[in-house]
């Protein structure tokens, strides 16, 4: 039952096609740190390859027939594309579903002060992270500022190398007796989030002349004032791109490999898929690692809607026929898995675990203790996803996150698998998982784009 090391079936010619492959990938992390700058890439991935705007052909009053590309923007922060296949919608579709917001810390509305001529930004941490982590590092700021005009301003500050990063300060290790005393948990409390972000003063009569340098140059590099802040959504994230891991450069490290490793996997796939039989969808959401809620998130009526638009362009639209098209599909919900780490084997049972190298990963359930809150996917979906893997030579493996008792966590399956439609959690392992930078194998993220190219040719 044990799963071969992927790299052991590629000659030097086959694994430089892994290597390219994860070129891109990895350029593709450095570039999109927040869900907005994600869904922008894949629209200009998508436009490259023919896709085209549903919004634009609902307001035209086109049709759609077999073989069209589309793709459904929802408020730049999920995304949905389509190539329409040549059975009717009615039959379902091949979907793949992934997240593109990853944990990082989120500025407060009113985030900017000054304290002993030191100026701050207030955060509010996003998603399960230990907070620990996130002090000392190098920060960069991701997001936009959206004027009372209508304008919005986008802020990339901290990536390029001319650019000042901004960071966390933690207690220096003569002082911190304390401080270590404490559980990991409290180590670093939420209201300790405080992001270094100036210390030089105006030579002016202001009162707060370090904050008000600050905003100085945010006005003269962005335009925006800080009352502005109150409509703005900026994301602290690490700064720096993913770099290659590893003496024999057979991994990444980068910041969001979760899930944003899945969505560039599935997107690859989607982007190669041409006259399909059934209409394939790749469904890239936010708001996932919060629970999936809000009107971005897989629980909004985003994908539902969308798909009955699409069945009204292509006059195939009724309230049965919607419920038959979500039941009949299939679909895979592209998330990442825990990588077996030797160096905390405790908590995984080895037999049933995840591994570098090992291939895309698929988990029959998630959840927690007696699975509680997970999609448990059927045998025969396996079986059938198990052949289809088989006869396209994709290197894959199965596990639980972690030991029965340990812990446990969810993805979007659940929801999708409340249609009635067949779901399964399977992608990418990875280590680190949640913490400012992730480590991936780069076999395994070329075999899960294999695993789910095959998937939407296939099943």
């Amino acid at each position: 039952m044990e799963r071969k090391n992927a790299w052991e079936k590629y000659d030097d010619a086959k694994r430089q096609v892994v290597l390219d492959f994860n070129e891109d990938y990895k350029k593709f992390i450095s570039d999109n740190k927040t869900e907005r700058e994600c869904v922008a890439d894949t629209i200009r991935r998508a436009k490259a390859c023919g896709y085209r705007d549903l919004d634009e052909i609902i307001k035209n009053g086109e049709s759609l027939k077999a073989g069209d590309k589309v793709y459904a923007n929802n408020m730049n922060k999920t995304i949905a594309l389509f190539v329409i296949g040549s059975r009717p919608l009615e039959d379902g579709m091949k979907i793949l579903g992934a997240h593109v917001d990853s944990p990082r810390l989120d500025l407060k509305q009113n985030p900017l002060y000054e304290d002993t001529d030191i100026a701050y930004l207030d955060t509010h941490y996003y998603g399960g992270i230990k907070k620990y982590q996130w002090v000392t590092l190098p920060l960069a700021l991701h997001g936009v500022v959206a004027l009372k005009t209508g304008e919005v301003i986008n802020v990339v500050i901290g990536e390029d190398p001319s650019d000042p990063v901004v960071g966390i300060s933690d207690l220096l290790i003569h002082l911190s007796a304390d401080q270590l005393d404490k559980k990991g948990a409290k180590v670093i409390e939420g209201e300790d989030l405080n992001i270094t972000v100036g210390s030089m003063p105006l030579t002016s009569e202001e009162k707060e002349k370090v904050k008000a340098n600050v905003l100085g140059i945010l006005k003269s590099k962005y335009g925006f004032e800080e009352e502005d802040f109150l409509s703005a959504e900026i994301e602290a994230v690490p700064a720096g791109p993913a770099r290659d891991f590893g003496l024999d450069r057979s991994m990444i490290m980068g910041y969001g490999h979760d899930d944003r490793v899945c969505a560039y996997t599935s997107l690859a796939a989607m982007l190669e898929v041409e006259n399909p039989d059934k209409t394939c969808v790749c469904l890239l959401v936010d708001k996932e690692e919060i629970g999936s809620v809000g009107a971005t998130g897989m629980q909004s009526k985003f994908f539902e809607n969308t798909v009955a638009e699409l069945m009204e362009c292509m006059s195939q639209y009724s309230g049965i026929a919607l419920r038959r098209a979500l039941k009949n599909s299939k679909m895979l919900s592209s998330d990442v898995s825990a990588a077996y780490d030797p160096n905390y084997a405790s908590v995984n049972e080895k037999k049933n675990s995840a591994y570098f190298g090992r291939g895309i990963v698929f988990n029959k359930y998630t959840g927690s203790r007696g699975k509680g809150g997970c999609n448990d996917s059927n045998a025969e979906y396996i079986g059938e996803l198990r052949k289809i893997m088989d006869n396209n030579d994709v290197a894959f493996q199965t596990a639980e996150l972690g030991k029965v008792d340990q812990g446990g966590g969810g993805t979007i399956a659940y929801i999708l698998a409340s249609y009635d439609m067949q779901v399964i959690d399977c992608g990418v392992p990875v280590h680190n998982m949640h913490a400012p930078w992730e480590v991936v194998s780069k076999v395994d993220v070329y075999e899960t784009k294999c695993g789910y190219a095959a998937f939407l040719k296939e099943a």
